[in-house]
């Protein structure tokens, strides 16, 4: 396997995370390329706009067997949409190069969607995902994400099952089964590009399977970007909502007993009973995640003890 990293986003924040993150992948027998922009910097950004710009259009001149992954998210992303090569990129994914990234890349996952109807991964990042850094010391990767990783990019194939109960809908033990294309990513990026060119058509993700997750939101800014997409149509129209990670939050004593799962119920309340809302689906901002292709038909058959999740692109 060749990794080309991308730094689209933020700059690194400690050194030592691309430095294990690519020592581990050596040890994997994957061969890492372009390794210079971990240490790029310009204020908070992983290099100037032109430098990031012109790394993403490199894309599309990328050798097709390779995949490029994201160095970390962040913020910087929004400021390059505008001058993005979407088809020259999307066909050099239609000959076989695989993107990667999650958190802030969700702009470029939803744009190529958009724009071309082409598929990239929302996976594992460098630094978060191969160079974690917890107290003071380098994390090992997670072994879930890693088997899942190498699926998605071997095989590209999804599987995974799920097993926890699934309070916020109404699902019997008879499995109920539903398909459509996968999309979401990360909720704040995703509802900050509504009304845009960079948010998928109606008819793109009409009965489609919604993925989402977010780090740092208290419930109730979540609850509000919920309640965006709800009144906007988008929920009522997917075929199945899948909630991943809301992690890194705190609440506070005036929430008095107000929480995510609060949020959630909101949601519910409001939504037609055949869109179920399904929980603790692995990915975010968590070691443990899936690699999903976005843009892939999808296929869920949930009950109200979990659900599976499939699909081949």
């Amino acid at each position: 396997m060749r990794i080309e990293l991308i730094a689209p986003s933020g700059a690194t924040l400690d050194n030592r995370s691309p430095e294990a993150a690519m020592a581990w992948l050596s040890q994997q027998g994957v061969t890492v390329s372009n390794s210079a922009c971990t240490t790029r910097v310009y204020q908070r950004f992983s290099g100037t706009d032109a430098e990031r710009l012109a790394e993403m259009n490199h894309l599309s001149r990328m050798p097709p067997d390779c995949v490029a992954m994201a160095m970390r998210g962040g913020y910087g992303l929004h400021r390059l949409l505008h001058q993005m090569e979407w088809h020259p990129i999307a066909a050099t994914v239609e000959k076989g190069l695989q993107i990667c990234g999650h958190s802030d890349f969700t702009a470029f996952h939803l744009g190529l969607l958009a724009k071309t109807g082409a598929v990239s991964l929302a996976g594992p990042m460098l630094n978060y995902d191969f160079g974690r850094i917890e107290d003071n010391a380098v994390v090992s990767p997670d072994p879930f994400m890693w088997t899942h990783f190498k699926r998605a990019v071997q095989e590209r194939a999804l599987r995974a099952e799920i097993s926890a109960s699934q309070p916020l809908s109404l699902l019997s033990d008879k499995p109920k089964t539903c398909s459509g294309l996968l999309w979401g990513g990360n909720l704040t990026i995703l509802t900050s590009l509504i009304g845009t060119s960079y948010f998928p058509s109606q008819e793109q993700i009409q009965r489609g399977i919604l993925f989402l997750e977010d780090v740092n939101e208290h419930p109730y800014r979540i609850e509000r970007m919920l309640m965006q997409l709800l009144d906007t149509g988008v929920l009522a129209s997917q075929s199945a909502i899948l909630m991943g990670s809301f992690s890194a939050y705190r609440l506070y004593d005036a929430d008095r007993g107000y929480s995510l799962q609060s949020a959630f119920e909101a949601i519910r309340a409001r939504l037609p009973d055949s869109v179920p809302i399904l929980t603790d689906f692995p990915f975010g901002h968590q070691p443990q995640k899936l690699t999903l292709p976005i843009g892939a038909i999808a296929e869920i058959e949930a009950s109200a003890l979990g659900f599976s999740i499939a699909a081949d692109w």
